[in-house]
């Protein structure tokens, strides 16, 4: 097994140093062996595993105890594996024999700082959660994001969207102006088209008012248009979708053909995965052809 920075050899001599000095400052997880125990041979990947994916927060050292008498001794070891945590100079947990991995780390959470969630899974748990119409937690993980890496595209656009979702509509402008790169051009249009329906929404009729008056009259294109948008500020995005189609579908010329362009948009603002980009765009390019 390779070393690290994180995983070294211990003997008599280098004991004082690598396992308890180093302890006062982060937890040191020591693990008696021995060439001849399969069970230790079996142990150390899933502790080497461990130890690495705390990043620095806990070290693993090995001691050989068929080289080690003096170490054996001093712990009074008698079975292996033996694995001893050390914090402060003094051992404060640990076990003999093997271990399941759900053991070991019930073993160590007590005691060791959890690792710093990688960018990449903090970007993706906010994505869960601003889907789940949780707004409030997506934006506190994306805050912690943008801490390491405020120039994160992804991030910003996310969190611009969190914000327009709140109403601050001027502030996630300003966060989508500090986008750089074509790398998510896709996923700014489709927050600048979320920021466009939501000011246009601001200033429309209410729903229920639009609704009454498509009731008279069901070809009231205006009406029509405006309850697609009030939908789209909602995240009614299948009913607005399928408003936005029928106007198109009965009256193309409608301002300057505005139900295609904010059908664009809206393909933008959901991505070309969703489910009903791929049902609607089929739909559109059958009514243009």
């Amino acid at each position: 097994m390779s070393q690290t920075s994180y995983i070294f050899d211990v003997s008599s001599a280098n004991f004082e140093q690598l396992v308890l000095e180093n302890s006062f400052h982060k937890p040191v997880l020591v693990d008696f062996w021995a060439e001849w125990c399969a069970p230790c041979k079996a142990l150390m990947p899933l502790l080497a595993k461990i130890t690495e994916e705390y990043q620095g927060e806990l070290l693993l050292a090995k001691v050989n105890c068929d080289i080690e008498q003096d170490v054996v001794a001093r712990f009074g070891v008698r079975s292996l594996p033996t694995v001893v945590l050390f914090k402060d100079g003094q051992p404060v947990d640990g076990f003999a024999g093997a271990q399941p991995e759900s053991a070991v780390r019930a073993m160590l959470e007590p005691h060791v700082q959890a690792p710093a969630a990688p960018e990449a899974d903090l970007l993706e748990g906010a994505q869960e959660l601003f889907a789940e119409g949780r707004i409030g937690e997506a934006e506190n993980q994306l805050k912690l994001l943008l801490a390491e890496d405020n120039e994160n595209a992804a991030a910003l656009i996310l969190y611009a969207r969190c914000l327009a979702e709140r109403g601050e509509l001027g502030e996630a402008e300003t966060v989508l102006g500090a986008v750089k790169g074509d790398e998510h051009k896709q996923a700014l249009a489709g927050a600048r088209a979320q920021l466009t329906f939501l000011r246009q929404a601001d200033g429309l009729p209410e729903v229920a008012d639009l609704k009454s008056r498509l009731a008279q009259n069901a070809e009231d294109d205006e009406a029509a248009y405006q309850l697609a948008i009030q939908q789209l500020a909602r995240q009614q995005h299948e009913a607005a979708l399928d408003a936005l189609l029928k106007l198109f579908m009965r009256n193309r010329s409608y301002a300057d053909g505005l139900p295609h362009k904010t059908l664009l948009q809206v393909f933008d603002l959901l991505g070309n995965d969703h489910p009903l980009v791929t049902t609607y765009r089929r739909k559109l390019y059958q009514a243009l052809y």
